[in-house]
């Protein structure tokens, strides 16, 4: 049984058919008390043939997070300890899983453990999962304005694929063009750019292997502040160990009178780049059905022609 990707990261339980599926709330509460979008998301969850589990303290609420950071991390404990749980989802983003790390036990982490699905602000606990527990985790939609609204909002292939043990293969959304052209092959890893960014001169820094695939989502962030981030990136050595780059759609990143625009902030920031950059692939904050990405595994991209993503194996322990 294949239980590591080739980048050495420990591999995640397959979603069985009727499989639990723990809802956990790493970071932000609802935004409506009334729970219309929980039960929707839930009630999405079911029509695909998964069944949810979550504890009432999923709900709670301290100020702008869900409940203390000591609460949150056990939520997380708890979900790892569960041997009928196959996957864990987060509620939402928002703020405050970045509180929650310094309570995580990567030893408490089973060998084979559920996989963790999430964006945006749980980029955080990827980055925990990839580089201190060296564990796989899915890039994929959260209860909260994604699953919620059905497949309108996000890409139930990709969803599903990314919890069974076939590699997902070819993905080329519609949208996405080539900023600098090539094709290689590494382990795909990344998230949104601010947590990224965030974890750096931390014990849970981004800290990825020579020659992986860094895909970067964001959301709502000003021209300015992306050449920021790009700047510590490029300073800070991570692009120069990248061997191409995938940039999601960046909504809301142009000025408001569209004069600088997302996309040339970044493409100036990787002028002279060694490697392939895509943009405007679909996961994360994006404006059409998101599609769901596995992390840490090998991922071709082909930058000419028909610009796409080969995910060449599976987050899932086959």
């Amino acid at each position: 049984m294949t239980r590591r990707t080739r980048a050495g990261l420990r591999k995640v339980r397959p979603l069985r058919d009727g499989g639990h599926v723990a809802i956990v709330a790493p970071a932000s509460p609802l935004k409506q008390r009334d729970g219309a979008q929980f039960d929707a998301g839930v009630a999405e969850l079911r029509r695909l043939g998964v069944e949810p589990v979550y504890d009432a303290r999923v709900f709670e609420r301290t100020g702008y997070v869900a409940g203390t950071a000591e609460r949150r991390a056990g939520e997380l404990h708890r979900a790892w300890a569960r041997p009928d749980v196959d996957a864990m989802i987060a509620l939402r983003g928002g703020y405050g899983s970045v509180q929650i790390l310094p309570h995580l036990d990567a030893s408490s982490i089973p060998g084979t453990p559920p996989a963790f699905v999430g964006y945006s602000d749980v980029t955080s606990i990827h980055i925990y999962l990839a580089c201190v527990a060296g564990v796989a985790s899915i890039h994929g939609p959260m209860i909260d304005g994604r699953l919620a609204h059905g497949d309108r909002a996000y890409d139930p292939t990709s969803f599903l694929g990314c919890l069974r043990a076939a590699p997902l293969g070819e993905l080329a959304p519609e949208g996405v063009h080539v900023l600098i052209a090539g094709d290689v092959t590494g382990p795909l890893l990344g998230g949104t750019l601010t947590q990224i960014v965030g974890s750096l001169g931390t014990p849970y820094a981004f800290q990825p292997p020579a020659g992986y695939v860094l895909f970067i989502d964001e959301v709502g962030e000003r021209p300015y502040r992306l050449d920021r981030m790009m700047t510590q990136m490029r300073l800070s050595g991570l692009l120069a160990k990248a061997s191409a780059v995938v940039f999601g759609q960046l909504p809301h990143c142009d000025d408001a009178d569209a004069s600088i625009t997302a996309e040339g902030v970044v493409a100036d920031a990787l002028r002279g780049f060694h490697g392939p950059v895509l943009f405007g692939f679909p996961s994360g904050h994006s404006t059409s059905a998101m599609i769901s990405l596995p992390l840490g595994v090998a991922t071709r991209v082909v930058a000419s022609g028909a610009p796409r993503l080969v995910i060449e194996e599976s987050a899932v322990a086959e």
